[in-house]
């Protein structure tokens, strides 16, 4: 076999013929854990590219393009909601189709990488899983800012961008390396068996008696086990005539989820528009400061996991309802924050980590409940969504509703603290 050969084995992973050898440590990268951890690199490298620059911004706006200070703000919202509004017409398309869409690769890795999830996992796990997802997440969106702002005010600003080029790197390993569970089949290695697509291959095992309810949002339909008994095969001429995005907007609990993820992600990127330039003008903190302050916000979210874990338990409903209403009244508190004084200082961390917990508390339940519409709307009428599922197209859907938010969210915030004050924009932003 030829180099050439070699590394092309390597990468695809497909099986020749049955003289052709297992790729290496195939076991290793078509584990559970290598495919998760290449999907939680790959969302923490897409929103770390985009919150590097959070707190490098307003300075590089003053200092090397001559922006007066009356207006940094109004650019600064502005650039930040153009990810947004690119994530926002891309995530969509590569729900449905993702070859069209090549260039806009953070709509890829979202929609594409949770898809794979659920087919690695089994909708059993998907909670926990994705609160590792949302973990990624939500440590880069605001471990960027931190390590931005450091490494601009120590290296400069090319450094910043080496800096992200490096992770890049590791990133592209970690996608070249993966085998997916169809392809590790070939040589026999077990794969866990997860929803529609393996739900004729098991038929004769026995089904959950746990009810369902595709809009009762309570996690109970989530228990039932997609498999059907030995008397009762997946109806593959179910399918229906409207693409599957059609049938998923149908869904009231999936436009709830949806509208959550909307909010969601408005609050998370408001905090990336104002905070810099707030700690800057009123504690006099330069690009350290102000990426250090979103460690406040970062630290609870490593509860993520275990969120996703009660998600699977009992349900997503009460914990996106508690996690929304526990955040309400410190981000009203934030507008106590006026003065340059370290105990100002300490609330405005505290009020930030509060703020923290309640957004921690939301995403990886709202996550969860995309996976729960798909199979709830499948065990109405199975094979309705043909043999592929519609996981991609739910979750472009949720990536489309946070790209939403994300274009809401920066220009809410900046324009309100401009025209009408800190204050005003801790309790209209909410």
């Amino acid at each position: 076999m030829t180099t050439i050969r070699r590394i092309r084995h390597f990468l695809s992973g497909h099986r020749v013929d049955a003289a052709t050898s297992p790729p290496y440590l195939l076991h290793i990268r078509s584990s559970k854990a290598f495919i998760l951890s290449t999907i939680c690199v790959a969302v923490f490298t897409d929103i770390f590219l985009y919150g590097i620059i959070v707190p490098v911004i307003p300075f590089a706006l003053s200092a090397r393009a001559g922006v007066a200070e009356s207006d940094v703000q109004k650019y600064v919202s502005v650039l930040l909601a153009v990810y947004g509004a690119a994530l926002l017409v891309g995530s969509p398309l590569a729900g449905c189709n993702n070859l069209l869409v090549e260039g806009l690769a953070a709509a890829i890795v979202w929609t594409v990488g949770t898809a794979l999830l659920v087919d690695t996992v089994g909708q059993k796990e998907i909670g926990q899983v994705l609160g590792y997802v949302s973990l990624s997440m939500s440590v880069g969106i605001l471990l960027a800012p931190l390590l931005g702002g450091i490494v601009y005010d120590k290296a400069g600003y090319y450094s910043v961008y080496y800096m992200a080029f490096a992770l890049i790197v590791v990133d592209i390993f970690f996608r070249l390396a993966l085998i997916e569970k169809k392809l590790a089949r070939q040589w026999g290695v077990e794969e866990v068996v997860s929803g529609v697509l393996d739900a004729a291959e098991q038929a004769g095992q026995e089904k959950s008696q746990e009810p369902a309810s595709d809009e009762s949002g309570t996690g109970e339909s989530r228990k039932v086990n997609l498999i059907e008994p030995s008397t009762e095969e997946l109806d593959t001429t179910a399918k229906s005539k409207w693409p599957p995005v059609f049938t998923l907007l149908a869904s009231r609990r999936l436009l709830t989820a949806l509208w959550g993820c909307i909010i969601q992600g408005s609050l998370m990127t408001a905090f990336d528009s104002v905070i810099p330039l707030f700690v800057q003008r009123v504690f006099n903190w330069n690009s350290v400061g102000a990426g250090l302050v979103f460690l406040a916000v970062m630290v609870p979210s490593f509860i993520a996991p275990l969120i996703g874990w009660l998600s699977d338990t009992y349900g997503p409903r009460w914990l996106t309802v508690g996690g929304f209403i526990f955040a309400i009244p410190f981000w009203v508190l934030l507008r106590l924050v006026t003065q340059n004084t370290i105990g100002q200082k300490v609330l405005l961390c505290a009020l930030l980590a509060l703020i923290g917990v309640g957004l921690t508390l939301v995403l990886p339940p709202l996550m969860a409940e995309i996976t729960y519409v798909v199979e709830a709307k499948e065990r109405e009428r199975p094979g309705r969504f043909g043999s592929t599922g519609a996981y991609a197209q739910a979750y472009g859907l949720f990536i489309a509703a946070f790209a939403a938010g994300s274009l809401i969210g920066p220009i809410w915030s900046g324009y309100v603290l401009d025209s009408a004050g800190w204050g005003t924009m801790a309790y209209e932003v909410y």
